[in-house]
């Protein structure tokens, strides 16, 4: 991309985000499962359920593409 600069996150850090996504995520559902008020519970439920999916999603992709570049090697492909 144009003028973005290359700033990478470590690697223990980059690991753990899509488990904080889910636990961020089941957080904010057990809080909209637990508030009495419809519309709080609402907007606390999305999130949480975004989040959730959103860490697993992450997760499977990146077991996934492991998987694929230890069957097949490194190739420009999965660059």
């Amino acid at each position: 991309m144009g003028g973005m600069s290359e700033q990478r996150l470590s690697r223990p850090v980059y690991e753990a985000l899509p488990w904080l996504y889910i636990l961020c995520g089941l957080a904010a559902l057990v809080a909209s499962y637990l508030t009495r008020s419809h519309v709080m519970s609402f907007v606390l439920g999305l999130p949480g359920l975004v989040a959730t999916v959103g860490g697993l999603v992450v997760l499977l992709r990146r077991r996934e593409f492991r998987r694929l570049r230890a069957t097949y090697g490194e190739t420009k492909e999965f660059k």
